[in-house]
């Protein structure tokens, strides 16, 4: 049995059930968030809550000893059975349809929608898409799917990440910078309660991991691409939000975003000083 069957062989019978559950975003959390992007507070309690600003909320906090050697949690509803798992995201796409406000409890429905195996430049992946809902008052508010990709690596095998090559930054029409460091990494983490260790630990993150540093995280670039038109163009509003990660950016040098107005939308991107552009990603707007 080849490495690429033995993978979809584990894959085969796995069909988690949907989960569903309810939170808040509270006006506490938008300050917090707020503060980590070195803002006042952008929203209170009964404000529109900028889109993705509900990746803060229903959050997966597993007791310590439910957690595994990378820091996530050894077992989940939509976690794969993958041998030696290591996780990353791949990218994701959001319909945010109608306004959600801070304060306001909304129930979330996830279900998996897809499980694909593929093989690439590190070996055999299997990209995985969950679905959720998200609905109060009999208002779906928003749909988002996310991609994640997980590949099997046991402890030991680094796969050697080579440190990225010298680029400039791109043009664009806005930009936004934000100082990369630990302390920036840490407020991350906890305001998401992500233990993976690639964000904090720099022996794990390099000699087990094999990056060259420790990992900036690409939900953060993927916020960081919607500060532009929030920043930029304060008379729309999301409509729809597609992104990619295409490459790993590093602690370090300063994170960057920037975006450029293509008709009724805006092409963003986000990266850090000195590496290639890490997220790439469109944003439809409405007025």
């Amino acid at each position: 049995m080849t490495a690429l069957s033995a993978l979809s062989a584990a894959l085969r019978d796995w069909d988690p059930a949907p989960l569903t559950g309810d939170d808040v975003v509270s006006g506490a959390v938008v300050a917090a968030v707020s503060a980590m992007f070195d803002l006042d507070p952008v929203a209170a309690d009964g404000d529109p809550l900028p889109p993705l600003w509900h990746w803060f909320a229903f959050l997966d906090v597993p007791p310590m000893s439910a957690l595994g050697e990378d820091g996530h949690p050894a077992h989940g509803r939509f976690l794969p059975p993958v041998p030696d798992r290591r996780r990353m995201i791949a990218g994701g796409r959001l319909e945010w349809r109608a306004p959600w406000r801070v304060g306001e409890r909304v129930t979330r429905t996830t279900a998996l929608h897809d499980v694909r195996v593929r093989t690439g430049r590190s070996g055999e992946m299997a990209f995985v898409t969950t679905r959720s809902e998200f609905a109060a008052g009999g208002r779906t508010l928003a749909v988002e799917e996310q991609d994640v990709v997980y590949r099997s690596q046991p402890a030991g095998s680094a796969r050697g990440i080579a440190a990225p090559q010298p680029e400039p930054r791109p043009a664009h029409e806005w930009e936004l910078t934000l100082p990369t460091s630990s302390p920036l990494l840490f407020r991350m983490s906890a305001l998401t309660a992500n233990a993976h260790r690639i964000h904090y630990d720099q022996p794990y993150a390099t000699g087990v991991e094999g990056y060259p540093g420790l990992v900036v995280h690409g939900p953060l670039l993927a916020l960081l691409g919607l500060e532009i038109p929030r920043r930029h163009l304060p008379g729309t509003r999301v409509g729809r939000y597609e992104y990619r990660l295409v490459a790993p950016a590093f602690a370090g040098p300063d994170v960057w975003a920037g975006g450029t107005a293509s008709g009724a939308s805006v092409e963003v991107e986000a990266g850090s000083d000195g590496g290639p552009v890490s997220l790439r990603g469109r944003v439809g707007l409405s007025g």
